[in-house]
């Protein structure tokens, strides 16, 4: 599936800000399955200086110095991309999720990359209630992708998404008590359950279509940044992508920014100013067919 993407964000400040420094998430990179055709990171102002790289997991990044006396800062994302990722094996064969959890545990080759993400981190910091929910879907002796649908389909019937009830610091005992959220506190909340059982599991930051295919309904996290959670099911099968807000194994409608521990790894524009006073924010975000 080809896809035209286009992601603005607009700060606008009551006074002058005298110097910004950002780093930005928001190139797609590029993955089997997924080929970045064309990518652009533009600003307004111009930045004094700007440079891309690498983060620790790989993802694209620019580093952004800003003038001083700007009241307002703006910052547009193009990009065309194709995506397919391959569909993943067969739950019934897949390992046993207690021996998915011993690899990890072990670091040994073919797992070591995948361990830093079995234990906790900021915004998905173990907690006992997280796991027992979780391991509801988890029996002994379960294959583990059998464990993991069965976790999305018992989310799409336990959570509603609601915009508005959670903040950025809303941790997942939260959505676990309400069981309401929205794509980053349901991402949070499967992240936390899962690293609770032994199992690697990451934040993966990205888009999902604006419009649904004909006949099918509107997906939840359009016109936005998109969140989901990536799981490692062994050496062999490596890692599958999993959204829970929309009981969806990924495929053909997201496409992948980037990954790390949670979100604040992967936050799509962070930075530091001074000066500025209060601000407002505005986010829009367009995925389509191309």
């Amino acid at each position: 599936m080809n896809y035209h993407l286009r992601h603005v964000t607009t700060y606008e400040y009551a006074e002058p800000v005298d110097l910004g420094v950002h780093l930005l998430h928001l190139a797609p990179r590029d993955l089997p399955g997924q080929i970045v055709e064309s990518s652009e990171v533009r600003t307004e102002p111009a930045p004094l200086f700007a440079r891309e790289g690498r983060d620790h997991f790989g993802n694209r990044v620019t580093w952004l110095f800003l003038p001083a006396l700007q009241t307002s800062f703006a910052v547009t994302s193009e990009a065309r991309v194709a995506v397919g990722f391959p569909a993943p094996p067969a739950p019934e064969v897949t390992a046993p999720w207690e021996r998915v959890a011993g690899w990890a545990l072990a670091g040994s080759e073919g797992a070591w990359r995948a361990a830093e993400f079995v234990f906790d981190s900021p915004y998905a910091p173990a907690d006992p209630a997280t796991r027992a929910y979780t391991a509801a879907s988890f029996p002994p002796g379960r294959p583990i992708l059998a464990g993991l649908l069965d976790l999305l389909a018992r989310m799409a019937v336990d959570f509603t998404f609601r915009p508005g009830v959670t903040t950025i610091s809303t941790r997942p005992p939260t959505v676990l008590a309400q069981r309401a959220g929205v794509c980053q506190d349901f991402s949070h909340l499967m992240i936390a359950g899962l690293r609770g059982l032994g199992l690697p599991a990451r934040y993966v930051s990205g888009y999902i279509r604006t419009r649904p295919r004909p006949g099918e309904k509107r997906r939840r996290g359009a016109d936005q940044s998109h969140a989901w959670v990536g799981c490692w099911l062994g050496p062999e099968a490596g890692w599958v992508d999993l959204d829970p807000t929309n009981n969806l194994v990924v495929r053909d409608e997201h496409v992948v920014i980037g990954w790390g521990r949670d979100y604040g790894d992967v936050s799509p524009v962070r930075g530091v100013i001074m000066g500025g006073g209060s601000h407002g924010l505005a986010v829009s975000v367009d995925l389509e067919a191309a």
